[in-house]
């Protein structure tokens, strides 16, 4: 290939803007793939606190109760100790 001609010049210049146009597209490619990857990963991310969420508010639900039964039991001795006290006195 001549590029000291035109026909050698202009070939030479066609076939680097393809090149330079194929590296763009695999460079917007790779961008494009990491930036799916990552938005991926900020998902999965998302769910695992979403179900941490959910597990810790089943767990509350749960310890309601209990907690509701210990305090009640817990006024009734205080009631208890109270009347233990006056009867004291």
């Amino acid at each position: 290939m001549d590029i000291s001609t035109w026909p050698g010049a202009i070939l030479l210049l066609g076939i680097l803007t393809l090149s330079i146009v194929l590296i763009g597209m695999v460079i917007a490619s790779f961008v494009e793939l990491r930036q799916t990857k990552l938005k991926a990963a900020h998902e999965e991310s998302l769910r695992q606190l979403v179900q941490r969420y959910e597990q810790l508010a089943e767990n509350t639900l749960d310890a309601q109760p209990r907690t509701a039964a210990d305090v009640s039991e817990l006024r009734s001795r205080a009631a208890s100790i109270e009347q233990i006290l006056r009867t004291v006195e």
